[in-house]
């Protein structure tokens, strides 16, 4: 599923500029160790976390989205860490629960 659908379908709002890659699958976690060994290839990671180490994480097993949870926002460090590494950055006002329950319904596991 392209990410252009995904933001449609679930009224993300953008944090970053993207490119309307293929994301793979979804992968949720809140800790960066659990990123790096379960995340790999997954395409968009799900997390309430909004640090650099998040950022780093998610640059170094690919992961080419992130959604934050209940409306967080990641510092303006943070953001422009991700656009250097081309990771685009998106915010919902839904709790994981809720979100991960509608990316399930597109089909997204």
């Amino acid at each position: 599923m392209k990410i252009s659908e995904v933001v449609n379908k679930t009224g993300l709002e953008a944090l970053t500029s993207w490119d309307d890659e293929e994301l793979t699958g979804v992968y949720i976690s809140d800790m960066v160790s659990d990123i790096i060994t379960g995340a790999t290839g997954c395409g968009l990671l799900l997390t309430l976390q909004t640090h650099k180490s998040l950022i780093a994480a998610a640059n170094l097993v690919d992961v080419g989205a992130v959604v934050f949870a209940r409306d967080k926002r990641p510092a303006a460090d943070v953001v422009e860490l991700a656009e250097k590494a081309g990771i685009a950055l998106f915010s919902t006002p839904v709790d994981t629960w809720s979100y991960a329950a509608k990316l399930f319904e597109l089909g997204m596991r």
